[in-house]
């Protein structure tokens, strides 16, 4: 009986348990309540915490592990095999054609071969689409200057692109480490599959934890950099904006930013895409399958295929803690940007000034930001109503962000 036990056990998956599989469960539970519990970004936060789980079990199935850079497992391998067919002999001139290969057998985990959307370039993309889709840019229309501060909100990106570099990470690895500061998962995830891959989970990870966590990084950073009175100020009442100028803004936008920066062009170009087909009025099916199930069932892909990364032999290293800390600090540099910047802009508004909490929505974290904007407003001045104001800069940090990790792209992977 005795080794009948120890037989089962021994094929059970409880011999490959490890205390890393262990600790990350922990981070999984975490996960769980932030999103379960305490509601921040659920849509991201449980796919990402089961694909976490999936990874720190003994599955069969669904992941395959390699050995990588270093010796660190690594996720995601599909292995073909190949078999070599006879090569035929040219009539005309008896010369031997080229050898020839069929595919015998293609070998992987269920997540292997779901995890090439974000591999492949293909995930980061169609969620752009359906965020063109959900996004009014009216507000960023009404009041261009709006820019500005999506464009400050940027500043935490190089500001950690230079702290990586001196901490021992390589050029590529920094730039795709600073994009983080710009609060936008799918473009992190873009950036670092083309410069640093190796790092694509712990990037990724911090990436969405971080947007998860607006709510609670923000406003201690908002208030110390603004006073009371500040917070008070009451913004005019944006003007209307035609669907003619929607529609000219998506393809103005769309051609000056691949003009600018080609190397954005998945980005930007699905980004608008989906914007034009909220605005056009006439494509109502598209518009609600970009809205609703398109983006839907990528996010559950994405977010699985960004958890089962966190396998624990290699998310639990000194460099994935650097990494996270690197994120804290260029995600809360690029909200005091945000808001220090509209500060600026108020020397010289005039009678049109800016609350500068709106500043802080720049970090593009859609519209996740723009709320926690508007809520510190009302905590101020439960009167004052920011949203629409907050979602200029919202949208602006969008576009910002790809237009500078296209920038990395275009000019560190030569």
């Amino acid at each position: 009986m005795l080794q009948n036990l120890l037989d089962f056990l021994s094929l059970s998956g409880f011999t490959a348990l490890t205390w890393q599989m262990v600790v990350m469960w922990g981070v999984v539970l975490t996960m769980l309540y932030l999103a379960v519990g305490k509601k921040f970004e659920p849509l991201l936060l449980v796919p990402i915490a089961f694909g976490a789980l999936f990874a720190n079990l003994p599955t069969r199935g669904i992941i395959t592990m390699q050995e990588g850079a270093g010796g660190i497992p690594q996720p995601g391998l599909i292995r073909v095999e190949a078999v070599a067919e006879e090569s035929p002999v040219d009539a005309q001139n008896g010369a031997e054609a080229p050898e020839s290969f069929k595919i015998k057998k293609i070998e992987g985990g269920l997540f292997d071969f779901i995890s090439q959307g974000v591999k492949l370039e293909i995930f980061p993309p169609l969620i752009f689409l359906g965020v063109g889709a959900l996004t009014d840019f009216g507000p960023l229309i009404a009041n261009p200057r709006m820019l500005l501060l999506g464009a400050a909100a940027q500043l935490g990106v190089f500001f950690t692109f230079l702290g990586a570099s001196m901490i021992g990470f390589s050029t590529n690895q920094s730039a795709a480490i600073g994009i983080i500061g710009g609060a936008d998962g799918p473009t992190a995830i873009f950036t670092s599959n083309k410069l640093a891959p190796e790092l694509l989970g712990p990037i990724a990870v911090a990436a969405y934890s971080y947007m998860a966590l607006v709510p609670l990084i923000q406003p201690p950073i908002m208030r110390l950099l603004t006073t009371e009175k500040e917070r008070r100020i009451k913004m005019k009442s944006l003007r209307v904006v035609s669907r003619l100028e929607k529609m000219a803004f998506a393809l103005v936008v769309t051609m000056v930013c691949v003009l600018l920066v080609p190397d954005a062009s998945p980005l930007i170009t699905m980004l608008m895409l989906g914007n034009f087909i909220r605005e056009c009025g006439v494509t109502e099916r598209l518009l609600k399958a970009a809205q609703n199930e398109i983006i839907n069932i990528v996010t559950i892909f994405l977010g699985v295929s960004v958890g089962v990364t966190m396998q624990g032999e290699r998310f639990l290293q000194t460099g994935t803690l650097k990494i996270i800390v690197l994120g804290v600090i260029a995600f809360s540099i690029s909200t005091a940007g945000g808001v220090l910047m509209a500060k600026l802009m108020n020397v010289f508004s005039g009678k049109t000034p800016i609350n500068p909490l709106i500043g802080s929505a720049g970090v593009s974290a859609v519209p996740m930001a723009a709320r926690v904007s508007h809520v510190e407003g009302q905590k101020a001045d439960p009167s004052n109503y920011l949203l629409m104001h907050a979602m200029g800069p919202n949208v602006a940090g969008v576009i910002g962000s790809a237009v500078v990790a296209g920038y990395f792209i275009a000019t560190l992977s030569q």
